[in-house]
């Protein structure tokens, strides 16, 4: 058996001398006895090399500053300003002369012609002849022959146009049918039901719209009635509309500017089969 030591203590598993009392007369090929064998400096190497790595990873960090403190250069700036040592041109010590001074003022002047005195006779120019007749006054009455052309000017023939008067279609204050909106509509109410509906659209059981365009004009009289869309296969129910738009009584007219203006207005009618 081998010396009492600490790796070859019999108490101690992978001793040596347990390993051979173990693994007598048996194969010792086998992986375990190897291990054992060799563990304690398989265990040796893992720590020094354990210790190594511990030790390098300290010191790597003072390593790199070493290292960068090696490879610092000292960078000195260089002036690159360029000097010139041309010598300076000598200075011109005589005075400039003094300007010219300013020439006089011109100031404007008349010749003079002394009058000459001779015995001639001054001949005086006529005055202009007038080239446009002017008409002779006179203080006299004279009685005519007779025989004298009376000139009457030509009357203007021209004919003048009437001036188109202006429609509106939005003013500062619009057309009203007298008493308001809802007399109007009470009013075309007892207005279609007096005139009635046209018997064939009553029959077919049509209903619809029927839009009308019209203009109060400045004097408030309801004129240029027309249809504007007419209601769809009902086309008696637009002659009364047209009927009653041309009944209409006289509307309050339309102001723009504080004056009476003519005003496009257009109203819808509607008819309806209870």
């Amino acid at each position: 058996m081998a010396g009492n030591t600490l790796f070859n203590n019999w108490t101690n598993v992978i001793a040596d001398a347990r390993n051979e009392l173990v693994f007598e007369k048996k194969n010792k090929t086998y992986g375990a006895y190897d291990l054992r064998r060799t563990y304690n400096r398989t265990v040796t190497i893992a720590l020094i090399i354990t210790s190594i790595s511990f030790v390098v990873a300290v010191c790597f960090p003072m390593i790199l500053d070493w290292i960068k403190q090696q490879q610092e250069e000292v960078v000195v700036p260089i002036d690159n300003t360029i000097v010139d040592l041309t010598a300076p041109p000598p200075i011109d010590e005589t005075e400039p002369p003094p300007p010219p001074p300013p020439p006089p003022p011109v100031m404007e002047t008349v010749k003079f012609t002394p009058p000459v005195v001779t015995d001639e006779e001054v001949i005086e120019e006529p005055p202009p002849i007038q080239t446009e007749e002017t008409p002779q006054i006179s203080t006299v009455t004279q009685e005519g022959t007779g025989d004298e052309e009376i000139i009457i000017p030509e009357a203007n023939t021209g004919v003048v146009e009437p001036v188109k008067e202006e429609i509106f279609t939005i003013v500062e204050q619009m057309p009203e049918f007298p008493g308001g909106a809802a007399a109007m509509m009470k009013w075309i109410k007892d207005k279609i039901e007096s005139i009635g509906y046209p018997q064939m659209e009553k029959e077919a059981g049509i209903s619809g719209t029927c839009y009308v365009t019209f203009v109060v004009d400045k004097e408030g009289n309801v004129t240029d009635s027309k249809i504007l869309r007419g209601v769809s296969g009902g086309p008696g129910y637009d002659k009364v509309a047209l009927q009653v738009v041309k009944s209409m009584p006289k509307w309050s007219s339309g102001k723009q500017n504080g004056r009476a203006v003519s005003v496009q207005y257009n109203l819808p009618i509607k008819f309806t089969i209870r």
